[in-house]
């Protein structure tokens, strides 16, 4: 009896400790309750969040409000959420290093969500990875729900779900995360849609509704027309739509800065149409509402300023991250025609930005450079330069400025050395690609040879870094990342 007792006592205190509690849908996942429900949930995805993080709290809504959806379907598929302050010991286990961090366990084994952060897009990629990559229609009803449900939807139209098309259709399926698919062979349905066998529709909930797939039928064509067409002809900037557009296939993008408190976007959207349809496929329209405080950032980069709005600007999303400006910012259909244009047949210079020379610039014991003096003195093969280059908002640069004063004090009456700092967000340079903040650089005399500085930021380090021409302390700086106390991306991730 007192084994039965105690072997009853064990299986309610395991019963408790497994409890699994959920919130708006979402199950509560502690390290207690973890493994089972991996044993209770063949699909699971978890957020990793910290309560505190922002973008974890703009998530959320979405994040619940596909719990509930799946919910509702009677899908097998679960959302969990784990406190990674708390459950610090799971995080750690689960190699969560950001927040938030999503993993998806399907049948206990761990994969790296890559979807996005809308309730749609996160149950289309759950969709995708627990089901066929393309939902077989078979009738019109069942056409028309599947359809009216999502905002984009791509259907194969194929009598023969086993020819070459159709299986091509099926490869773009399952390779496409963030968006549905479906496929019919039923001849009500081609009629209902009045298409022909071998087509392929994307229908949408916006601009034309639909668009349908003309191009030689291959993988790499019917990814491209999934890319372009999905997105809206002109793409507003926020949050939602980020990830889309700097994610995307095309990395020309036509940035238009606007007002919306001024009335900009119903004065000028209009006059980006037609070019934007244009050149619909190589260049994207990406409008940016300049009164939002969230899109300052973006502004500095481009070197504007409110009053600079209504302006144009195009970016070329590779590794140098190419600007380009347009003689007239006068948003008019014809001035972005003659813009664009030019940038598509490589008749743009690049657009580098540059301060104004400051009269006291070598005043002080750490000499102030921009764009226009910047080869002068660094470049000086009589000296050894170390420059600095920073962004006025980075922790890190402003945990380093006393320091680097000091440095230049101690180095102010060398006739070989000088200490040098360079505003990086407000000075760009053909020949020197500045990544992260800050970047701290030793330009050596005679051979103009650059040293990047890898050692402690302290004042004895730099000027043994200094000391030793660039011997002590060199290297690639490989351990800097985004500043921990202001939530923006580095510059190439902008």
């Amino acid at each position: 009896m007192k084994y039965f007792v105690l072997a009853a006592l064990a299986v309610i205190l395991g019963t408790a400790s497994a409890e699994i509690k959920t919130e708006e849908d979402v199950l509560v996942i502690t390290k207690d309750n973890f493994e089972e429900a991996l044993k209770q949930h063949d699909y699971l995805l978890l957020e990793f969040y910290a309560p505190w993080c922002g973008h974890c709290k703009a998530l959320a809504p979405e994040y619940a409000k596909a719990a509930g959806e799946l919910l509702s379907q009677g899908s097998d598929i679960k959302l969990g959420k784990v406190d990674a302050t708390i459950e610090s010991d799971l995080a750690e286990k689960h190699q969560v290093k950001g927040y938030p961090t999503l993993k998806f366990y399907r049948k206990g084994v761990a994969i790296d969500y890559g979807g996005g952060r809308k309730s749609d897009e996160i149950i289309n990629w759950l969709l995708k990875k627990t089901g066929p990559p393309a939902k077989d229609l078979t009738s019109i009803d069942e056409t028309k729900t599947f359809i009216d449900a999502h905002n984009v939807v791509i259907v194969g139209f194929f009598k023969d779900q086993e020819s070459e098309n159709a299986k091509v259709f099926k490869e773009v399926a399952n390779a496409v995360d963030d968006q549905v698919f479906g496929i019919s062979s039923s001849d009500e349905v081609f009629s209902e849609y009045g298409v022909e066998d071998g087509k392929v529709v994307l229908f949408k909930k916006f601009d034309d509704n639909k668009a349908v797939f003309t191009d030689e039928f291959n993988i790499d064509n019917l990814k491209n027309f999934v890319a372009v067409e999905s997105l809206p002809l002109i793409v507003e900037f926020n949050q939602e739509t980020a990830r889309t557009i700097f994610g995307g296939a095309i990395k020309g993008h036509l940035l238009v800065f606007l007002s919306k408190e001024a009335g900009h976007f119903e004065k000028y959207v209009e006059e980006l149409k037609k070019p934007a349809k244009e050149f619909r496929g190589k260049v994207l329209f990406v409008t940016i509402d300049a009164d939002e405080n969230d899109h300052d950032r973006i502004l500095e980069f481009f070197g504007m300023k409110k009053e600079h709005v209504p302006g144009m600007r195009i970016i070329k999303l590779e590794e140098d991250m190419s600007k380009y400006k347009p003689e007239k910012d006068e948003i008019s259909a014809e001035n972005v025609y003659d813009f664009v244009s030019k940038y598509t047949e490589g008749k743009l210079k690049k657009h580098l930005l540059t301060q104004d020379l400051p009269e006291d610039w070598d005043k002080n014991p750490v000499k102030v450079l921009t764009g226009t003096n910047f080869a002068d003195v660094a470049y000086d093969k009589t000296k050894h330069v170390l420059v600095e280059f920073y962004a006025p908002w980075c922790g890190h640069c402003k945990q380093l400025a006393p320091i680097y004063d000091s440095l230049g004090e101690k180095y102010q009456d060398s006739d070989k050395v000088v200490i040098a700092k360079m505003d990086a967000t407000a000075n760009e340079l053909e020949d020197v690609k500045i990544m992260s903040f800050p970047t701290i650089t030793l330009y050596k005399a005679e051979t103009n040879e650059a040293i990047q500085y890898n050692g402690e930021r302290t004042l004895e380090d730099l000027a043994k870094f200094v000391d030793s021409e660039g011997a002590i302390g060199q290297g690639p700086d490989e351990t800097e990342e985004e500043d921990e106390d202001d939530d923006v991306p580095r510059k190439d991730e902008l």
